[in-house]
C-alpha cells in the first residue's frame, strides 16, 4: 500500500514513511541494449587507453604489470563498475536525484560530479580538437610534419632521415642508404648501424615543430605568465567537436545511442589494421617484447601496484556519474552484471590491443634509430602527437594511415565526452524534470558554456592549461568523491538492502565477493589511493616548463572547489531542515524519496 502524498511525514524512531515521487514525464529507455554496451565501452575507452596504458605498463614491469593490474581490477575496479550499473538501473536517475533514494546529505556528493565533469569538458575536448586539426592536415600528398621546409619550421628542424644516419652494407664495396620513407628492410641486409644526429631528438624534430609551432604555435605565448590569444583555427576545431556532440546529446539516448554505432566500433577496426601494419615493420617484434617481456622485480616495489589501481579505477570511470546515467535508461530486469563483466574485460582487453599497436611502431622506431625503446617512448601526449605521428609518416602511404590514426582518436575522445556531459544533463534533468521537454535548450546551453570556458585551452599556451587541469581537475577529488558514494552506499544504505535491490532485479542476490568487495575492500581501495594522490602527485609539466606557484595553488583551489560541495551542501541541509536534532539527522540519513517504478511494481515502499 502506497502513503497518500498529502500525508504528513512520520517519524517515530522505528518506522519511516517515503512518499511515493509525484509524477512525471515519462522516462525513455534504450533501443536497443547493443547501444547501451557500446555507450559504456565507448566511455571506457578513451585516449587514455592508447597513450597512458601502453607506456605505465612498459614502464612498471612489462608483463609482470598484468598481475597487480588484474588484482586491481578485481578486487578494486569491477566492484565499483557494478555497483554503479546496479544503482543506476534499480534508481533509475542521475547523479542529483540518486542521493534522495540512498542518504539525503550526501547530495554534494552528485554536485561535485556535476562540477568535476565540467572541469574535464573543458580540456578534454581541446585535445579531441588537436586530433581534428591533425586530421585535416593528413589530407595532402604526405604528412605536413615529415618535412623541414615549411613556414613553421626553424633552423634547428630535423626530419627522421637527418637525425639518424642510417647506412646498409650489401657487400663490402658496395653500399647504399636504407629507404627510410619505405619502412622496410632492403633485400641482402647484412649490416646496418646508426648515429644519432642530436642529443635531443624530439626537441627539434619536425613533428614536434608541427605540433607545438604549427598546431598549438607555442612560439607566441611565454607559458601561464602570458598565454597569448586565442588561436581561431583551434577554436573552429574546438566548436566543430561540440557542435558534434550537441548532436549526438540533442535527443538523449536516441541519438547518442546510434553514434556510439561508429564512435565505439571505429577505434577497433583501426586499432587492429594498425596493429597489423605495425607487425610487418622491422623491430615491432622487438616492441612487442618490450612491452610484455616481465620484469618481476618491480612487483616489489609499491609505486607499481599504485599505478595499476590508478589506472584500472581511471579506466573504468566509476564516480564520474557516467555509468549511474548510462545505466538509468536500461529496463529494470536486464543484467548488469554480464554487463559489467563484459565491458570490464572489452575495457581491459582493448588496453592490450592498444599497448601492441603502439609498441609495434615504437619498436620500429628504436630500430631505426638504434636506440632503446624507452628513449623513443613518452608518458604525454606527446606519444600520439609527435612520437607516432612521425612513425606513420615513415611509412608507405603515410597519409592514409595519418587519417585513419587521428580519425580513430577523435572517435575514442567523442565517446568519451558524449558519457561525460551525458551525466550531466541527465543529472540535471532528472533533478527538474519538467526541464525535459526542453532538453535541446538546455544541451546547446551547456555546449556553449562549456565551449567558452574551454576557449583559454585554446590559446597559444593552451597546451600549458591543458596540462594544469589533466593533474587537478578530476584525478585527485574524483577519488574521495567514489569513497563517499561506497560509504553511502555500502555503509549508510547498507549491502544489505543494497543486495535486496539487485535480487529483485536479477532475480538472485550478489555473491558474498561483491558484497565484501563493496563493504571492505573498495572503500579502503579507493581512501588509500586518495591519500597517496594528494600525498604524492607531481606537478603538471611541459617540456622544460616550470609551473609558477601560483598556478599550482590554482590547482589545488580547483580540487577543492569540487569537494566543499559536500560539506555546505551538508550544512545548508542541515540549517533548511525542521524538527530537533535527532530528527534533523534521521531526514539527512535515510531515504526520503522512493523510485516511481519500484512502487508502482509494489516492491518496495517502506524502508
Amino acid at each position: 500500500m502506497t502513503p497518500d502524498p498529502t500525508l504528513p511525514m512520520i517519524m517515530d524512531g522505528t518506522t519511516k514513511i517515503i512518499e511515493k515521487q509525484k509524477e512525471e514525464p515519462e522516462r525513455e529507455s534504450w533501443g536497443k541494449k547493443t547501444e547501451f554496451l557500446l555507450s559504456v565501452v565507448g566511455f571506457a575507452v578513451d585516449l587514455g587507453n592508447v597513450w597512458r596504458f601502453p607506456y605505465i605498463c612498459f614502464k612498471n614491469g612489462g608483463g609482470a604489470f598484468l598481475l597487480p593490474y588484474l588484482i586491481m581490477l578485481v578486487f578494486g575496479g569491477l566492484p565499483l563498475f557494478y555497483m554503479e550499473l546496479a544503482l543506476g538501473q534499480f534508481q533509475r536517475c542521475g547523479c542529483l536525484t540518486v542521493w534522495k533514494r540512498i542518504c539525503p546529505m550526501f547530495k554534494g556528493v552528485g554536485i561535485s560530479i556535476c562540477i568535476i565533469a565540467t572541469y574535464v569538458s573543458l580540456y578534454y575536448n581541446t585535445i579531441i580538437a588537436w586530433a581534428v586539426y591533425f586530421f585535416f592536415s593528413s589530407f595532402r600528398a604526405q604528412p605536413p610534419w615529415l618535412t623541414c621546409n615549411n613556414t613553421w619550421n626553424t633552423e634547428n628542424c630535423t626530419t627522421f632521415s637527418e637525425r639518424v644516419v642510417t647506412q646498409c652494407k650489401k657487400t663490402p664495396n658496395q653500399s647504399w642508404n636504407m629507404d627510410l620513407y619505405n619502412g622496410t628492410t632492403p633485400v641482402g641486409y647484412f649490416n646496418c648501424t646508426s648515429v644519432n644526429a642530436t642529443d635531443d631528438d624530439y626537441s627539434s624534430a619536425a613533428s614536434t615543430e608541427f605540433f607545438e609551432r604549427e598546431v598549438l604555435e607555442m612560439q607566441y605565448s611565454m607559458g601561464l605568465e602570458s598565454v597569448g590569444g586565442v588561436k581561431w583555427t583551434m577554436s573552429l576545431c574546438l566548436m566543430s567537436v561540440f557542435l558534434i556532440v550537441y548532436f549526438a546529446l540533442w535527443k538523449g539516448i536516441k541519438s547518442s545511442g546510434k553514434a556510439v554505432w561508429v564512435t565505439a566500433i571505429l577505434p577497433y577496426v583501426v586499432l587492429i589494421i594498425l596493429l597489423i601494419r605495425g607487425s610487418t615493420l622491422p623491430g615491432a617484434m622487438n616492441g612487442i617484447l618490450y612491452f610484455i617481456e616481465p620484469k618481476w622485480e618491480k612487483l616489489m616495489t609499491v609505486r607499481v601496484w599504485i599505478d595499476a589501481a590508478a589506472q584500472i579505477f581511471f579506466s573504468l570511470g566509476p564516480g564520474f556519474g557516467v555509468l549511474l546515467a548510462l545505466s538509468s535508461y536500461n529496463k529494470f530486469n536486464n543484467n548488469c552484471y554480464k554487463d559489467a563483466l563484459a565491458t570490464s574485460a572489452i575495457n581491459c582487453g582493448t588496453s592490450l590491443l592498444a599497448g601492441f599497436a603502439v609498441f609495434t611502431v615504437l619498436g620500429y622506431m628504436a630500430h631505426a634509430q638504434n636506440k632503446s625503446i624507452d628513449e623513443v617512448a613518452r608518458p604525454d601526449v606527446g606519444l600520439i602527437f609527435v612520437v607516432y605521428p612521425e612513425a606513420i609518416a615513415t611509412i608507405d602511404g603515410s597519409s592514409f594511415w595519418a587519417i585513419i590514426f587521428f580519425f580513430m582518436l577523435i572517435t575514442l575522445g567523442l565517446d568519451t565526452t558524449f558519457g561525460g556531459l551525458e551525466a550531466i544533463i541527465t543529472g540535471i534533468l532528472d533533478e527538474w524534470p519538467w526541464m525535459r521537454k526542453k532538453r535541446e535548450i538546455f544541451v546547446i546551453l551547456l555546449m556553449c558554456y562549456c565551449f567558452l570556458g574551454g576557449l583559454a585551452t585554446t590559446t597559444y599556451g593552451g597546451i600549458y592549461v591543458v596540462q594544469l587541469f589533466d593533474v587537478y581537475a578530476a584525478p585527485i577529488s574524483i577519488l574521495l568523491v567514489v569513497f563517499l558514494e561506497a560509504v553511502a552506499v555500502s555503509w549508510i544504505y547498507g549491502v544489505k538492502q543494497f543486495s535486496k535491490d539487485i535480487e529483485s532485479m536479477l532475480g538472485k542476490p550478489p555473491g558474498i565477493f561483491w558484497q565484501i568487495c563493496w563493504a571492505y575492500i573498495s572503500p579502503v581501495f579507493l581512501l588509500t589511493l586518495f591519500i597517496l594522490s594528494v600525498y604524492n602527485t607531481e606537478p603538471p609539466a611541459y617540456g622544460n616548463y616550470v609551473y609558477p606557484f601560483w598556478s599550482l595553488a590554482i590547482g589545488w583551489l580547483m580540487v577543492l572547489s569540487a569537494l566543499l560541495a559536500i560539506p555546505i551542501y551538508f550544512v545548508i541541509h542541515f540549517l533548511s531542515t525542521k524538527g530537533t536534532m535527532m530528527e534533523r539527522m534521521k531526514q539527512m540519513i535515510f531515504p526520503n524519496e522512493t523510485p516511481r517504478h519500484i512502487s508502482e511494481e509494489g516492491i518496495r515502499v517502506y524502508l
